[in-house]
This record gives structure tokens, C-alpha cells and sequence, in this order.
């Protein structure tokens, strides 16, 4: 996998370089399958387990790249987003003179099923508020709050590796899933505790990491946010129908420039 300069206003796509460059947009409209990733699909060409690149472009302030691959599944690396992240420091971000152009959340959108939630709220600045419970030891509650900037990110999320536990692994190979997974690409939790010799990278690791795939799924959007996601035990599947949701009705956000949401603030405090 490479990833290239692309001109403003072209968005990330990814080239499927055994498909004559073949391109698939990383847009809410091309969203395939939503299980334990997250598949992008056009006219029948698949680009699978995109969350973990498309949480660090997006993160990062990339909006415009090409991300040349030369199968089907993006690379899983470490199971984190801190690879992607330190290519991307090593290789350095150009700006254009095009104004960056926000999704501004005007009202609360929220989606609720089986004891799970996830909602996005107005706010001045995109913002991170997840819980997760999972029933074991290590793992329990979590909760994490936080706004992102590059520099949050790279710290606070990017290192969290995927994560599964080993009296499941059975089940996904049963489904096709994990089939190149080890130690060195995620962490398992089995009953007695950690199985990576490492150990983890924060005590909240599990919590983190869905912090980073919740990112990448609202990526698919397009645009950067300016809002509070609001999270609680949701998963890509409720991730990608709030993108839906929120895209299927424009009353629910404006695009605007910072100068322009600027102009707004100082005209609102005048009168």
C-alpha cells in the first residue's frame, strides 16, 4: 500500500493497483458489509478493513490523498493506527490555499438499539465521548473523553491495537475472520489476563481503540466534523447508519469555513 498527494477537493480514494488503479471513493455511499470491520464496495470492487487508515488521515488533517493498494484488505500493521501516523509524520503534510470546509452538526442526532447508543451533538470543535463494557477482568467499564487535534490523536489513540478475546477465536475463524491475526497485530485477552507478551499500551486500551474505529467510520462523511460523538458499547454497524442518517438529511448540519463560522460568532454577539 502507498499513499500519495492528491489535488484539494478530490477526497480520500483508494486505487486498487491490480485493477487498472481501479478507484473506490472513501465515502458513505460505497459502504459494503459492517461486521467486525468496516468494507467499502463499487461496482463490485471491495476495499475491506478501512477504519484504522481512514481514523488516521482523518485525524492527522489529511483530506486529500490516494491510497494506492494492490488487494483487497488494507494492511493491519500493528492492529493500532501509529504506523499510519508516523508515515504520515515522516512523509509530511502540505496545506493548500483551497479554506477547509466543515460539517457543522445544528442539532442532535441519535441512534439507539439493544442497549447500544451512539449520537453526534452540536459543538465548536470535534469531540470524543465513548464508553465500552466487556466482561472481563481487565477490561470492565471504560470510558474515554476527549477533543481531537493531531496531536491528541497521535498520543492518546493511535497507539490502541484491535483487540478480541480467546474464547471467541474459534468463532471468527469459523466465519472467515482473523485468519492473519497474531500477537503481534492485536491483543487477546484470555482468562487469566494478556496474552501479548507486552502487555498492554494503556490500561484502557480496549476503549481506545473504538474511540480510533469510531473516527474512521465517521470519516465516511468526507468532511471534517464539528461536533460531539457521543458512543456508548456501539459498533461499526451503528457507526456507519448514524453517518447515513445524518447525510440523509441536510437540516441537521451547514458546511462552513472557520472564517465563515467566525463571521457567524462575532454577527450573533453583536446582536
Amino acid at each position: 500500500m502507498r499513499i500519495l498527494p492528491a489535488p484539494p477537493a478530490t477526497g480520500i480514494v483508494f486505487r486498487r493497483t491490480d485493477l487498472d488503479n481501479f478507484e473506490v471513493p472513501a465515502s458513505w455511499k460505497y459502504v459494503q458489509r459492517v461486521s467486525y470491520a468496516t468494507s467499502l464496495m463499487r461496482q463490485g470492487v471491495l476495499i475491506s478493513t478501512t477504519e484504522h487508515l481512514l481514523s488516521t488521515l482523518y485525524s492527522m488533517g489529511i483530506d486529500n490523498a490516494y491510497v494506492e493498494i494492490d488487494n483487497l484488505e488494507v494492511p493491519i500493521l500493528d492492529g493500532s493506527g501509529l504506523p499510519f501516523v508516523e508515515l504520515l509524520q515522516e512523509a509530511g503534510i502540505r496545506q493548500t490555499r483551497r479554506r477547509r470546509r466543515y460539517l457543522r452538526i445544528l442539532r442532535p442526532v441519535e441512534l439507539t438499539a439493544n442497549g447500544k447508543t451512539v449520537a453526534i451533538l452540536p459543538a465548536d470543535s470535534f469531540r470524543l465521548n465513548c464508553h465500552v463494557f466487556f466482561n472481563h477482568p481487565l477490561v470492565g467499564a471504560q470510558s474515554l473523553e476527549m477533543e481531537v487535534s493531531p496531536e491528541n490523536y497521535a498520543r492518546e489513540i493511535s497507539p490502541a491495537r484491535t483487540f478480541g478475546f480467546a474464547n471467541e477465536l474459534d468463532q471468527m475463524r469459523n466465519m472467515g475472520l482473523i485468519r492473519g491475526a497474531t500477537l503481534d497485530s492485536a491483543v487477546c485477552f484470555a482468562p487469566e489476563g494478556v496474552m501479548n507478551p507486552g502487555g498492554l499500551r494503556f490500561p484502557d486500551e480496549p476503549c481506545r481503540h473504538k474511540a480510533l474505529d469510531l473516527i474512521g467510520d465517521l470519516a465516511l462523511i468526507g468532511r471534517p466534523l464539528l461536533g460531539e460523538l457521543v458512543a456508548e458499547r456501539a459498533g461499526h454497524a451503528m457507526h456507519v447508519a448514524l453517518v447515513a442518517k445524518i447525510m440523509s438529511d441536510p437540516s441537521l448540519y451547514d458546511v462552513v469555513t472557520v472564517d465563515e463560522l467566525a463571521e457567524r460568532t462575532i454577527t450573533a454577539a453583536a446582536s
